[in-house]
């Protein structure tokens, strides 16, 4: 069976991470998390205070500190789960709070940002046998993926997804708090300047509003299956 990269795209609080990691697991394929990647950099720059309290980003100040930002992602044995290092601090925890997901679409927008990103993540993808989820895998890391899938949903069935992981982390949220941010990062992502969120003209579209996990791996493999042969 042939080694090939996958490209998973779409909106936010689709699911796209677990996904991947599922698929990763059962092929025994390197996953790596691009989403945590710009995470970190957000969480970089709020401890840094280079996001102002309207939400604006201190852009120069920023790009000027991105070779002062190092990161890594590496499984961990004791989770079973790859966790993100930023400048060999593991973050894995504090990148997926509410105050980090509120900004990350405004950091990963910077396209100095993304130029970085982009050139760790295709240095990781080097060797094939990866699965890479985020919103530009498949049309600007990754254009040459033997398969793209673009993952969809509706918002409202998002935010009730994001509302039930975060009060199960002990998180006080509010569920119209975070569809509206959930509709604003995706406004966000369709429209920004640099690497906006697009399906790939050959990517395949999985809406997942109404199906299990279980089905969606089906779907999946069987996918898998014809492009390996």
């Amino acid at each position: 069976m042939k080694k090939i990269i996958i490209a998973i795209d779409g909106y936010s609080s689709c699911g796209k991470s677990t996904f991947a990691k599922a698929i990763a697991a059962k092929l025994g394929y390197t996953f790596i998390d691009s989403g945590a990647m710009y995470r970190a950099v957000t969480l970089f720059a709020i401890r840094n205070e280079f996001i102002n309290p309207g939400g604006s980003v201190k852009k120069q100040e920023l790009i000027a500190a991105l070779p002062q930002i190092h990161i890594r992602l590496a499984h961990s044995t004791q989770s079973g789960k790859s966790e993100a290092f930023l400048n060999d601090e593991n973050v894995e925890r504090e990148i997926r709070l509410g105050e980090v997901s509120d900004k990350v679409s405004r950091v990963s927008e910077i396209g100095e940002v993304r130029g970085r990103m982009v050139a760790l993540q295709q240095e990781m993808g080097g060797q094939k046998a990866i699965v890479m989820d985020g919103r530009d895998i498949g049309t600007v890391v990754f254009p040459q993926a033997e398969l793209k899938i673009f993952m969809t949903a509706d918002p409202v069935i998002r935010a009730q997804r994001r509302y039930k992981e975060l009060t199960a982390k002990g998180e006080p949220v509010n569920l119209a708090d975070i569809e509206k941010n959930i509709r604003e990062r995706d406004r966000i992502d369709e429209y920004r300047a640099v690497s906006p969120l697009r399906k790939a003209a050959d990517a395949i579209v999985l809406d997942n509003s109404h199906l299990t996990v279980e089905q969606q791996m089906q779907w999946v493999m069987d996918l898998i299956t014809e492009k390996t042969k």
